[in-house]
Protein backbone atom coordinates (compact mmCIF):
# COMPACT_ATOMS: atom_id res chain seq x y z
CA UNK A 1 0.00 0.00 0.00
CA UNK A 2 1.47 3.62 -0.88
CA UNK A 3 2.42 5.10 2.39
CA UNK A 4 1.68 8.89 3.42
CA UNK A 5 4.00 11.23 5.15
CA UNK A 6 3.04 11.89 9.01
CA UNK A 7 0.45 14.53 10.00
CA UNK A 8 3.17 16.94 11.63
CA UNK A 9 4.42 19.33 9.46
CA UNK A 10 2.10 18.60 6.79
CA UNK A 11 -0.87 21.70 7.83
CA UNK A 12 1.18 25.01 7.58
CA UNK A 13 -0.67 28.60 7.67
CA UNK A 14 -1.32 28.22 3.88
CA UNK A 15 -3.52 25.78 4.46
CA UNK A 16 -1.64 22.67 2.72
CA UNK A 17 1.83 21.75 2.20
CA UNK A 18 2.24 22.57 -1.69
CA UNK A 19 4.77 19.98 -2.31
CA UNK A 20 2.49 17.16 -0.90
CA UNK A 21 -0.44 18.50 -3.05
CA UNK A 22 -1.46 15.83 -5.93
CA UNK A 23 -4.53 16.90 -7.66
CA UNK A 24 -4.96 18.97 -10.38
CA UNK A 25 -4.72 22.56 -9.69
CA UNK A 26 -6.55 24.91 -12.87
CA UNK A 27 -4.73 25.22 -16.02
CA UNK A 28 -5.01 28.81 -16.40
CA UNK A 29 -5.80 31.62 -14.21
CA UNK A 30 -4.88 32.08 -10.44
CA UNK A 31 -8.50 32.70 -9.48
CA UNK A 32 -10.61 29.47 -11.02
CA UNK A 33 -10.67 25.94 -11.16
CA UNK A 34 -12.94 23.71 -12.79
CA UNK A 35 -15.59 20.53 -12.13
CA UNK A 36 -17.10 23.21 -8.82
CA UNK A 37 -13.94 23.61 -7.34
CA UNK A 38 -12.35 27.09 -6.87
CA UNK A 39 -8.58 27.75 -6.47
CA UNK A 40 -6.58 30.76 -5.36
CA UNK A 41 -2.83 31.35 -5.48
CA UNK A 42 -3.18 27.04 -6.33
CA UNK A 43 -4.98 26.96 -3.12
CA UNK A 44 -8.30 24.98 -3.08
CA UNK A 45 -10.35 27.95 -1.20
CA UNK A 46 -14.00 26.46 -1.70
CA UNK A 47 -15.77 23.61 -4.08
CA UNK A 48 -19.59 22.33 -4.07
CA UNK A 49 -20.47 19.68 -1.83
CA UNK A 50 -20.27 16.81 -4.90
CA UNK A 51 -16.99 18.63 -6.23
CA UNK A 52 -15.47 17.84 -2.98
CA UNK A 53 -16.57 13.87 -2.33
CA UNK A 54 -15.24 13.72 -5.94
CA UNK A 55 -12.11 15.19 -4.81
CA UNK A 56 -11.36 12.79 -2.33
CA UNK A 57 -11.85 9.59 -3.97
CA UNK A 58 -8.55 8.22 -5.75
CA UNK A 59 -8.77 6.77 -9.17
CA UNK A 60 -6.34 5.14 -11.50
CA UNK A 61 -3.82 8.67 -11.91
CA UNK A 62 -4.88 10.32 -8.79
CA UNK A 63 -5.07 10.24 -4.93
CA UNK A 64 -5.63 12.94 -2.86
CA UNK A 65 -3.69 14.77 -0.20
CA UNK A 66 -3.43 13.76 2.72
CA UNK A 67 -4.01 17.30 4.04
CA UNK A 68 -7.11 17.66 1.93
CA UNK A 69 -8.28 13.86 3.53
CA UNK A 70 -8.05 15.15 6.92
CA UNK A 71 -9.30 18.11 6.21
CA UNK A 72 -12.49 17.03 4.50
CA UNK A 73 -13.24 13.90 6.75
CA UNK A 74 -13.55 16.71 9.47
CA UNK A 75 -15.19 19.77 8.22
CA UNK A 76 -17.74 17.51 6.14
CA UNK A 77 -19.77 16.08 8.84
CA UNK A 78 -21.16 20.11 9.40
CA UNK A 79 -22.97 19.04 5.68
CA UNK A 80 -23.32 15.57 5.80
CA UNK A 81 -23.26 12.85 8.20
CA UNK A 82 -20.16 10.50 7.96
CA UNK A 83 -22.08 7.55 6.96
CA UNK A 84 -23.53 9.07 4.17
CA UNK A 85 -20.19 10.40 3.19
CA UNK A 86 -18.68 6.47 3.12
CA UNK A 87 -21.64 5.60 1.21
CA UNK A 88 -21.48 8.18 -1.64
CA UNK A 89 -17.18 7.00 -1.64
CA UNK A 90 -18.53 3.54 -1.83
CA UNK A 91 -20.78 4.59 -5.08
CA UNK A 92 -18.18 6.46 -6.65
CA UNK A 93 -15.66 3.60 -6.32
CA UNK A 94 -17.60 1.20 -7.64
CA UNK A 95 -19.43 3.07 -10.52
CA UNK A 96 -17.15 5.05 -11.59
CA UNK A 97 -14.32 2.41 -11.75
CA UNK A 98 -16.79 -0.02 -13.23
CA UNK A 99 -15.74 -2.22 -9.89
CA UNK A 100 -19.61 -3.88 -10.09
CA UNK A 101 -18.84 -5.22 -13.41
CA UNK A 102 -17.70 -8.95 -13.12
CA UNK A 103 -15.65 -8.16 -16.61
CA UNK A 104 -13.54 -5.59 -14.68
CA UNK A 105 -10.63 -5.70 -15.60
CA UNK A 106 -8.44 -7.09 -12.82
CA UNK A 107 -5.22 -5.33 -13.50
CA UNK A 108 -7.71 -2.03 -13.27
CA UNK A 109 -8.49 -3.08 -10.12
CA UNK A 110 -5.34 -3.92 -8.97
CA UNK A 111 -4.18 -0.82 -9.84
CA UNK A 112 -6.89 0.92 -7.92
CA UNK A 113 -7.03 -1.43 -4.65
CA UNK A 114 -4.17 -0.07 -2.86
CA UNK A 115 -5.22 3.70 -3.43
CA UNK A 116 -9.00 3.38 -2.25
CA UNK A 117 -7.31 1.02 0.67
CA UNK A 118 -5.25 4.02 1.55
CA UNK A 119 -7.75 6.07 1.86
CA UNK A 120 -9.72 3.73 3.99
CA UNK A 121 -6.89 3.19 6.29
CA UNK A 122 -6.61 7.14 6.50
CA UNK A 123 -9.96 7.08 7.45
CA UNK A 124 -9.81 4.58 9.78
CA UNK A 125 -6.62 5.83 11.79
CA UNK A 126 -7.70 9.55 12.29
CA UNK A 127 -11.67 9.10 12.69
CA UNK A 128 -11.67 6.02 14.22
CA UNK A 129 -14.86 6.79 16.19
CA UNK A 130 -16.72 7.06 12.85
CA UNK A 131 -17.31 2.98 12.94
CA UNK A 132 -18.77 3.04 16.35
CA UNK A 133 -21.98 3.18 13.67
CA UNK A 134 -22.47 0.30 12.45
CA UNK A 135 -23.38 1.28 9.13
CA UNK A 136 -19.97 2.88 8.77
CA UNK A 137 -18.55 -0.77 9.38
CA UNK A 138 -21.12 -2.56 6.93
CA UNK A 139 -20.18 0.01 4.44
CA UNK A 140 -16.37 -0.77 5.19
CA UNK A 141 -16.72 -4.26 4.46
CA UNK A 142 -18.72 -4.59 1.77
CA UNK A 143 -16.06 -1.98 -0.18
CA UNK A 144 -13.33 -3.55 0.66
CA UNK A 145 -14.25 -6.73 -0.20
CA UNK A 146 -15.25 -5.85 -3.01
CA UNK A 147 -11.50 -4.63 -3.57
CA UNK A 148 -10.23 -7.68 -2.27
CA UNK A 149 -11.63 -10.76 -4.29
CA UNK A 150 -8.78 -13.01 -5.35
CA UNK A 151 -5.89 -11.25 -3.93
CA UNK A 152 -4.42 -12.86 -0.71
CA UNK A 153 -2.08 -9.75 -0.28
CA UNK A 154 -5.38 -7.07 -0.56
CA UNK A 155 -7.04 -9.31 2.18
CA UNK A 156 -4.59 -9.07 4.25
CA UNK A 157 -3.93 -5.49 4.36
CA UNK A 158 -7.31 -4.95 5.03
CA UNK A 159 -7.65 -7.68 7.76
CA UNK A 160 -4.63 -5.93 9.49
CA UNK A 161 -6.76 -2.41 9.34
CA UNK A 162 -9.61 -3.98 10.41
CA UNK A 163 -7.77 -5.66 13.63
CA UNK A 164 -6.06 -1.88 14.08
CA UNK A 165 -9.89 -0.06 13.83
CA UNK A 166 -11.11 -2.60 16.40
CA UNK A 167 -8.37 -2.96 18.95
CA UNK A 168 -9.13 1.05 19.04
CA UNK A 169 -12.81 0.95 19.30
CA UNK A 170 -11.91 -1.54 22.13
CA UNK A 171 -9.92 0.44 23.94
CA UNK A 172 -12.10 3.46 23.85
CA UNK A 173 -15.35 1.34 25.63
CA UNK A 174 -12.84 0.17 28.35
CA UNK A 175 -11.73 3.37 28.76
CA UNK A 176 -15.77 4.87 29.08
CA UNK A 177 -16.15 1.72 31.48
CA UNK A 178 -13.02 2.78 33.53
CA UNK A 179 -14.97 6.10 34.02
CA UNK A 180 -17.95 5.19 34.92
CA UNK A 181 -16.00 3.21 37.54
CA UNK A 182 -13.87 6.18 38.61
CA UNK A 183 -17.00 8.62 38.73
CA UNK A 184 -18.79 5.43 41.09
CA UNK A 185 -15.63 5.52 43.56
CA UNK A 186 -15.83 9.50 43.55
CA UNK A 187 -19.43 9.12 44.95
CA UNK A 188 -18.81 6.58 47.12
CA UNK A 189 -16.11 8.69 48.78
CA UNK A 190 -18.51 11.73 49.07
CA UNK A 191 -21.16 9.38 50.59
CA UNK A 192 -18.51 8.31 53.35
CA UNK A 193 -17.40 11.92 53.83
CA UNK A 194 -20.85 13.31 54.16
CA UNK A 195 -21.92 10.67 57.06
CA UNK A 196 -18.40 10.67 58.61
CA UNK A 197 -16.24 14.06 57.61
CA UNK A 198 -13.54 12.50 60.04
CA UNK A 199 -13.06 9.04 58.47
CA UNK A 200 -11.21 10.85 55.46
CA UNK A 201 -8.74 12.89 56.24
CA UNK A 202 -6.39 12.44 54.18
CA UNK A 203 -5.20 15.10 51.81
CA UNK A 204 -2.60 15.79 49.28
CA UNK A 205 0.16 16.02 51.61
CA UNK A 206 -0.10 12.69 53.01
CA UNK A 207 -0.74 11.19 49.76
CA UNK A 208 2.51 12.66 48.65
CA UNK A 209 4.76 15.81 49.48
CA UNK A 210 6.53 16.17 46.35
CA UNK A 211 5.15 19.01 44.01
CA UNK A 212 7.06 17.83 41.00
CA UNK A 213 6.22 14.23 41.01
CA UNK A 214 2.15 15.24 41.45
CA UNK A 215 2.42 16.90 38.14
CA UNK A 216 4.08 14.13 36.57
CA UNK A 217 1.02 12.29 37.80
CA UNK A 218 -1.51 14.76 36.54
CA UNK A 219 0.33 14.99 33.44
CA UNK A 220 -0.19 10.78 33.03
CA UNK A 221 -3.98 11.76 33.62
CA UNK A 222 -4.12 14.89 31.04
CA UNK A 223 -2.23 12.85 28.50
CA UNK A 224 -4.42 9.90 28.58
CA UNK A 225 -7.49 11.83 28.38
CA UNK A 226 -6.50 13.50 25.36
CA UNK A 227 -5.25 10.27 23.95
CA UNK A 228 -9.12 9.70 23.60
CA UNK A 229 -10.19 12.86 21.95
CA UNK A 230 -11.53 12.48 18.75
CA UNK A 231 -10.78 15.09 16.20
CA UNK A 232 -14.06 15.32 15.12
CA UNK A 233 -14.98 15.88 18.58
CA UNK A 234 -13.95 19.59 18.25
CA UNK A 235 -16.46 19.69 14.88
CA UNK A 236 -19.18 17.98 16.29
CA UNK A 237 -19.67 20.45 19.42
CA UNK A 238 -20.99 22.64 17.21
CA UNK A 239 -24.24 20.95 16.42
CA UNK A 240 -24.74 20.02 19.75
CA UNK A 241 -24.00 22.68 22.28
CA UNK A 242 -21.88 26.57 22.35
CA UNK A 243 -18.10 24.96 23.14
CA UNK A 244 -17.88 27.77 25.96
CA UNK A 245 -20.04 25.67 27.76
CA UNK A 246 -16.90 23.60 28.43
CA UNK A 247 -15.27 26.55 30.51
CA UNK A 248 -17.19 25.47 33.60
CA UNK A 249 -16.57 21.85 33.07
CA UNK A 250 -12.87 22.76 32.85
CA UNK A 251 -12.54 25.28 35.25
CA UNK A 252 -13.81 22.45 38.00
CA UNK A 253 -10.17 21.70 38.19
CA UNK A 254 -9.77 24.43 40.71
CA UNK A 255 -11.52 23.09 43.17
CA UNK A 256 -9.33 20.39 44.51
CA UNK A 257 -6.89 23.34 44.77
CA UNK A 258 -8.99 24.78 46.75
CA UNK A 259 -10.01 22.11 48.59
CA UNK A 260 -6.09 20.97 49.75
CA UNK A 261 -5.49 25.09 50.28
CA UNK A 262 -8.12 25.52 52.82
CA UNK A 263 -8.71 21.93 53.94
CA UNK A 264 -11.81 19.48 55.46
CA UNK A 265 -14.27 21.62 57.80
CA UNK A 266 -13.58 21.21 61.35
CA UNK A 267 -10.25 18.96 60.04
CA UNK A 268 -7.38 21.52 58.84
CA UNK A 269 -8.42 24.73 61.10
CA UNK A 270 -4.72 26.08 61.79
CA UNK A 271 -2.25 27.86 59.96
CA UNK A 272 0.42 25.89 60.09
CA UNK A 273 -1.40 23.35 58.84
CA UNK A 274 -2.32 25.69 55.47
CA UNK A 275 0.49 27.18 55.04
CA UNK A 276 2.69 23.69 53.80
CA UNK A 277 -0.37 23.08 52.01
CA UNK A 278 -0.02 26.55 49.92
CA UNK A 279 3.38 26.12 49.54
CA UNK A 280 4.04 22.96 47.83
CA UNK A 281 0.64 23.24 45.80
CA UNK A 282 1.29 26.45 44.84
CA UNK A 283 4.32 24.85 43.20
CA UNK A 284 2.00 22.56 41.10
CA UNK A 285 1.29 24.41 38.59
CA UNK A 286 4.94 25.80 38.24
CA UNK A 287 6.14 22.27 38.01
CA UNK A 288 3.20 21.48 35.44
CA UNK A 289 4.35 24.06 33.33
CA UNK A 290 7.61 23.30 32.79
CA UNK A 291 6.64 19.94 31.79
CA UNK A 292 4.26 22.04 29.32
CA UNK A 293 1.17 21.16 31.02
CA UNK A 294 -0.87 24.53 30.56
CA UNK A 295 -4.51 22.98 30.77
CA UNK A 296 -2.79 21.61 34.99
CA UNK A 297 -1.54 25.21 35.48
CA UNK A 298 -4.32 27.48 34.66
CA UNK A 299 -7.48 26.28 36.58
CA UNK A 300 -4.79 25.43 39.52
CA UNK A 301 -4.20 29.07 39.57
CA UNK A 302 -7.95 29.86 39.44
CA UNK A 303 -8.32 27.83 42.53
CA UNK A 304 -5.57 29.35 44.47
CA UNK A 305 -7.17 32.96 43.63
CA UNK A 306 -10.41 31.57 45.00
CA UNK A 307 -11.90 33.77 47.36
CA UNK A 308 -11.56 31.17 49.97
CA UNK A 309 -8.11 30.68 49.26
CA UNK A 310 -6.88 34.35 48.87
CA UNK A 311 -8.24 35.89 51.29
CA UNK A 312 -6.06 33.85 53.74
CA UNK A 313 -3.35 36.84 54.22
CA UNK A 314 -1.60 35.29 57.09
CA UNK A 315 -0.59 32.03 55.53
CA UNK A 316 0.01 33.73 52.73
CA UNK A 317 2.32 36.16 54.05
CA UNK A 318 4.49 32.73 55.19
CA UNK A 319 4.37 31.49 51.41
CA UNK A 320 7.42 32.16 48.98
CA UNK A 321 5.09 33.35 45.74
CA UNK A 322 7.53 34.23 43.36
CA UNK A 323 7.48 30.99 41.01
CA UNK A 324 3.64 32.07 41.43
CA UNK A 325 3.61 35.24 40.48
CA UNK A 326 5.79 34.76 37.42
CA UNK A 327 3.68 31.66 36.28
CA UNK A 328 0.15 34.30 36.52
CA UNK A 329 2.30 36.21 34.73
CA UNK A 330 2.63 33.56 31.95
CA UNK A 331 -1.40 32.89 32.08
CA UNK A 332 -2.18 36.72 32.16
CA UNK A 333 -5.51 36.90 30.19
CA UNK A 334 -4.77 40.04 28.79
CA UNK A 335 -4.60 40.87 25.42
CA UNK A 336 -5.84 37.78 24.85
CA UNK A 337 -3.67 35.43 26.51
CA UNK A 338 -0.34 36.71 24.69
CA UNK A 339 1.94 35.82 26.70
CA UNK A 340 0.54 32.40 27.24
CA UNK A 341 0.27 32.12 23.68
CA UNK A 342 4.12 33.07 22.65
CA UNK A 343 5.11 30.73 25.17
CA UNK A 344 2.94 27.97 23.17
CA UNK A 345 4.54 28.44 20.35
CA UNK A 346 8.02 28.17 21.78
CA UNK A 347 6.74 24.65 23.24
CA UNK A 348 5.89 23.71 20.04
CA UNK A 349 8.39 24.24 17.93
CA UNK A 350 10.72 22.75 20.97
CA UNK A 351 8.26 19.78 20.31
CA UNK A 352 8.99 19.13 16.88
CA UNK A 353 12.51 19.18 17.03
CA UNK A 354 12.46 17.39 20.14
CA UNK A 355 14.67 13.64 20.78
CA UNK A 356 13.02 12.64 24.44
CA UNK A 357 8.84 12.62 25.20
CA UNK A 358 9.50 14.89 27.94
CA UNK A 359 10.17 17.50 25.33
CA UNK A 360 7.44 16.68 23.64
CA UNK A 361 4.51 17.05 25.98
CA UNK A 362 2.52 20.15 25.23
CA UNK A 363 -1.23 19.84 26.94
CA UNK A 364 -2.68 23.23 26.05
CA UNK A 365 -5.09 24.99 27.99
CA UNK A 366 -8.00 23.65 26.66
CA UNK A 367 -10.76 25.88 27.42
CA UNK A 368 -8.57 28.17 25.14
CA UNK A 369 -8.14 25.98 22.44
CA UNK A 370 -12.33 25.54 22.29
CA UNK A 371 -12.76 29.42 22.03
CA UNK A 372 -10.28 29.92 19.50
CA UNK A 373 -12.01 27.24 17.36
CA UNK A 374 -15.51 27.96 17.98
CA UNK A 375 -14.58 31.58 17.03
CA UNK A 376 -13.42 30.52 14.18
CA UNK A 377 -16.37 28.86 12.83
CA UNK A 378 -18.79 31.41 14.63
CA UNK A 379 -16.39 34.35 12.44
CA UNK A 380 -16.30 32.71 9.01
CA UNK A 381 -19.62 31.26 7.29
CA UNK A 382 -19.39 27.85 6.25
CA UNK A 383 -20.51 28.49 2.64
CA UNK A 384 -19.91 31.52 0.47
CA UNK A 385 -22.56 33.04 -1.24
CA UNK A 386 -23.13 30.94 -4.51
CA UNK A 387 -23.65 27.76 -2.30
CA UNK A 388 -20.28 26.65 -2.20
CA UNK A 389 -18.33 25.44 0.84
CA UNK A 390 -15.95 27.79 2.11
CA UNK A 391 -12.92 25.66 2.19
CA UNK A 392 -10.45 28.37 3.09
CA UNK A 393 -11.82 28.77 6.54
CA UNK A 394 -11.64 24.62 7.25
CA UNK A 395 -8.00 24.61 6.25
CA UNK A 396 -7.58 26.64 9.21
CA UNK A 397 -9.74 24.72 11.28
CA UNK A 398 -7.82 21.51 10.20
CA UNK A 399 -4.21 23.35 11.18
CA UNK A 400 -5.38 24.01 14.66
CA UNK A 401 -7.37 20.75 14.94
CA UNK A 402 -4.52 18.71 13.04
CA UNK A 403 -1.40 20.50 16.09
CA UNK A 404 -4.06 19.20 18.66
CA UNK A 405 -3.60 15.61 17.26
CA UNK A 406 0.13 15.40 17.43
CA UNK A 407 0.37 16.80 20.74
CA UNK A 408 -2.05 13.72 22.02
CA UNK A 409 -0.02 11.39 20.77
CA UNK A 410 2.41 11.90 22.69
CA UNK A 411 3.13 8.56 25.29
CA UNK A 412 3.60 9.90 29.02
CA UNK A 413 7.57 9.37 29.90
CA UNK A 414 7.56 9.23 33.97
CA UNK A 415 6.32 6.47 36.21
CA UNK A 416 2.87 5.61 37.21
CA UNK A 417 2.09 5.96 41.15
CA UNK A 418 -1.05 4.47 41.36
CA UNK A 419 -1.55 5.44 45.23
CA UNK A 420 -1.34 9.57 43.87
CA UNK A 421 -3.31 8.41 40.60
CA UNK A 422 -6.54 6.93 42.53
CA UNK A 423 -6.22 10.14 44.99
CA UNK A 424 -6.32 13.02 42.20
CA UNK A 425 -8.77 11.03 40.07
CA UNK A 426 -11.80 9.85 43.29
CA UNK A 427 -10.63 12.97 45.50
CA UNK A 428 -14.41 14.52 46.73
CA UNK A 429 -13.82 18.76 46.23
CA UNK A 430 -15.64 21.32 48.25
CA UNK A 431 -18.57 23.04 47.45
CA UNK A 432 -18.08 27.25 47.60
CA UNK A 433 -19.89 27.37 51.25
CA UNK A 434 -17.50 24.42 52.02
CA UNK A 435 -14.83 26.06 51.31
CA UNK A 436 -15.61 29.41 52.81
CA UNK A 437 -16.51 27.45 55.85
CA UNK A 438 -13.05 25.78 55.87
CA UNK A 439 -11.77 29.18 55.10
CA UNK A 440 -13.17 30.98 57.96
CA UNK A 441 -12.02 27.97 60.49
CA UNK A 442 -8.45 28.59 59.78
CA UNK A 443 -8.51 32.24 59.46
CA UNK A 444 -11.70 33.67 61.19
CA UNK A 445 -13.64 36.05 59.48
CA UNK A 446 -12.59 39.80 59.49
CA UNK A 447 -15.45 41.80 58.43
CA UNK A 448 -19.31 41.99 59.11
CA UNK A 449 -19.82 40.39 55.50
CA UNK A 450 -17.35 37.62 56.30
CA UNK A 451 -18.96 37.44 59.55
CA UNK A 452 -22.43 37.10 58.52
CA UNK A 453 -21.42 34.71 56.06
CA UNK A 454 -19.97 32.60 58.36
CA UNK A 455 -22.93 32.40 60.58
CA UNK A 456 -25.52 31.11 58.63
CA UNK A 457 -22.95 28.64 56.88
CA UNK A 458 -21.88 27.28 60.41
CA UNK A 459 -26.32 27.25 60.54
CA UNK A 460 -25.98 24.43 57.61
CA UNK A 461 -26.46 20.90 57.99
CA UNK A 462 -23.24 19.38 56.08
CA UNK A 463 -25.64 17.54 53.94
CA UNK A 464 -26.95 20.44 52.77
CA UNK A 465 -24.35 21.78 50.39
CA UNK A 466 -20.58 21.11 52.50
CA UNK A 467 -19.55 18.73 49.49
CA UNK A 468 -18.93 19.35 45.91
CA UNK A 469 -18.87 15.73 43.37
CA UNK A 470 -15.62 14.05 42.49
CA UNK A 471 -13.07 15.17 40.15
CA UNK A 472 -14.96 15.66 36.64
CA UNK A 473 -14.46 13.97 33.75
CA UNK A 474 -13.62 15.71 30.49
CA UNK A 475 -13.74 13.21 28.12
CA UNK A 476 -17.07 12.91 25.77
CA UNK A 477 -17.39 10.42 23.31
Amino acid sequence: MPQTPPLTGILVSGGYNKNLYQSQSPAEGQGYGSAGLYYHDNILVSGSMEALIHHLVPSLDYYPDRTYIFTFLLSSRLFIHPYALLSKVCHLCVEQQRLSDPQADKIRVRQLAPKVLQLLQEWTETFPYDFRDERMMRSLKELTHRLTSGDELYRKAVHQMTQVLIRKLTNLSQYEEALVKIKATATDRLTVLKAKPQAIQRDMLSICNDPFTVAQQLTHIELERLSYIGPEEFIQAFEKKDPLDNEKVMFLHASPSGTNCCGQPGIHSKIKCNRPHLHRLHNIPTKAYSLGEAEISQPNISGMNMSPVSRLRKTWSKVKTAKFDILEHQMDPSSNFYNYRTALRGATQRSRTANSNREKIVIPFFSLLIKDIYFLNEGCSNKMQNGHVNFEKFWEMAKQVGEFMVWKKVECPFEKDRKILQYLLTAPVFSEDALYLASYESEGPENHTEKDRWKSLRCVPESQGWWGGGVPLLHSS
